[in-house]
């Protein structure tokens, strides 16, 4: 097996984060539900933006976050996604290389304008999404690289691209080359509401050996399982899957494999300001460690340090030099 020239490649929604703040009463006046996310259409898109105060924009979507908190921590990576050929499809590219990561899928031509996530932020630091998908979900598995994927040590692939037809059967592909190659494939169930569509799905791609690495949260790991019991829900996943990996928010993180367990606390902050990325970072913490060779402990630390930096500010990127928190903590 030749050396990988990344090491971790995502496979994701292509996504540009809006970010302002807001209050309850605006959520209100919206009707929307506090702490939800929710699709919407063009227009929409359109009216709520105009109805937002003075936001941050910044490429996002799950993947995109993860493989930018990956750069950030001073690794290799790469990004395939669709976006079209529009400005917030310029502002996507340029802000995504523009941190280190590799990206190269070529821009859409049918029509479909690139997606945007308007996140509304209240005091509490809940985190209001509403979401056009556009350009993302029409990403064709002409679009891959084979050869970028097959230099990857790790792929990464998100839950929220498995709704769509087509990108799903470009991340089976994907898959497909990785495991070819040799590589490892790491696999985040990203929501409860993924798994309520697409349970099945999930559980075939779990059973069928091809999943490595896979991330779930609490409520996530339970309805994968079909079990009420947290303890249950683990049990009848861990032996599935290499190493899985639950994350607990306050509560810390775990992962399993084979016959160990390794648990982890939350890392202290003085505030929580913005949940938003959070379970991204923990992923980007956790990759990047299992790349550098280090063990379960160790990724899970780093996971648990990028998470607690990304929700201690407005935003799903980090604005403190990741590399060199992890380093001053963990050496």
């Amino acid at each position: 097996m030749t050396e990988p020239s990344l090491d971790v490649l995502a496979i994701g929604n292509a996504i540009v984060d809006v970010i302002a703040a807001t209050d309850d009463a605006f959520l209100e006046a919206e009707g929307l539900a506090k702490g939800s996310m929710r699709l919407i259409d063009a227009a929409e898109a359109t009216r709520l933006y105009g109805r937002m105060r003075q936001a941050r924009e910044t490429s996002g979507g799950s993947a995109g976050n993860t493989v930018a908190g990956i750069a950030g921590l001073g690794l290799r990576a790469g990004f395939i996604g669709q976006v079209a050929g529009d400005q917030l499809g310029e502002i996507f590219r340029h802000d995504i290389t523009g941190l280190g990561v590799t990206f190269t899928t070529p821009v859409s031509h049918g029509g479909v304008p690139t997606a945007r996530c308007l996140i509304l932020v209240t005091p509490d630091a809940q985190r209001t999404m509403n979401t056009f998908l556009g350009a993302s979900q029409h990403l064709p598995a002409a679009a891959l690289d084979a050869d970028q994927i097959k230099s990857a040590a790790i792929l990464y692939l998100e839950g929220y691209l498995w709704d769509p037809e087509e990108p799903r059967w470009a991340m089976i592909k994907a898959i497909d080359i990785a495991r070819n190659a040799g590589r490892k494939v790491a696999f985040t169930l990203s929501d409860s509401f993924c798994i309520a569509r697409h349970r099945d799905g999930f559980n075939q791609l779990i059973d069928s050996g091809k999943i490595d690495i896979l991330f779930a949260n609490e409520e996530e790991i339970k309805a994968l399982a079909g079990e009420e019991d947290f303890g249950a829900a683990v049990a009848a996943t861990s032996g599935r899957v290499e190493t899985l990996v639950v994350t607990r928010s306050e509560k810390g993180a775990m992962a399993l494999r084979g016959r160990e367990r390794v648990a982890v606390p939350a890392e202290p902050i003085a505030k929580v300001v913005d949940t938003t990325g959070a379970g991204d970072l923990f992923a980007a913490g956790f990759l990047a460690g299992q790349a550098q060779g280090r063990t379960l402990e160790e990724s899970l630390r780093m996971g648990a340090i990028a998470a607690a930096e990304v929700i201690s500010h407005y935003g799903a990127r980090p604005e403190t030099d990741l590399k060199a928190l992890v380093a001053g903590k963990l050496g």
